[in-house]
């Protein structure tokens, strides 16, 4: 069966998962021997470790917890892991349990093939934030399911707030389909 056009077609961007390597990690040691480390806990209590490929950052905590940003797939969520659990054999901290992966968020740049009038967007949509003088999207927060979007006029727009791919394509159906009830009004 040949597939229609799309309507709404998004690329993931970010995304913010979780993980627990189930032991302590010395962070001052990790910091002395391993060159893509920042650590400065008079600032901040994490370590931030920099994986080149896949291109991330990765938050490490005394605890074992981690916080890995910047990956655009599970898989590649998977990887920076297993490339932080490398970096701690160095320096004799062997991770033999596999971590537990959480994803908190994905951020997905998209477009909704349709022009948007804003200011009507604005005043029929509920739980919208639109103040054009300060900034050029409008804001506008889905409950069902759980997502918060940017739009701009030209039907570009960016997701965040879903935690995996089915709440992410159900979030972007839902939207297409408010969008086009709000215009039905406005064609009336």
């Amino acid at each position: 069966m040949a597939e229609s056009k799309s309507e709404s077609s998004y690329k993931v961007q970010n995304i913010v998962a979780t993980a627990s390597l189930g032991k302590p990690v010395p962070l001052t040691k990790l910091a002395r021997t391993q060159p893509n480390t920042e650590y400065n806990p008079e600032t901040f209590p994490g370590l931030v470790l920099r994986v080149k490929e896949p291109k991330s950052a990765v938050l490490v905590f005394s605890s074992g917890n981690l916080v890995c940003t910047g990956t655009k797939s599970i898989s590649q969520v998977k990887e920076v892991i297993d490339a932080v659990i490398k970096q701690l054999k160095k320096i004799n901290v062997n991770i033999t349990t596999k971590p537990k992966i959480t994803v908190q968020n994905i951020v997905a740049s998209g477009t909704i093939n349709l022009k948007l009038n804003l200011n009507f967007l604005a005043l029929e949509l509920e739980n919208t934030e639109y103040e054009p003088e300060q900034f050029p999207g409008l804001v506008y927060k889905l409950v069902e399911p759980s997502a918060t979007f940017l739009l701009f006029s030209n039907g570009k727009l960016v997701c965040t707030g879903t935690k995996n791919k089915q709440q992410l394509e159900d979030s972007m159906e839902q939207l297409t389909k408010n969008i086009k009830e709000a215009l039905k009004n406005y064609e009336k």
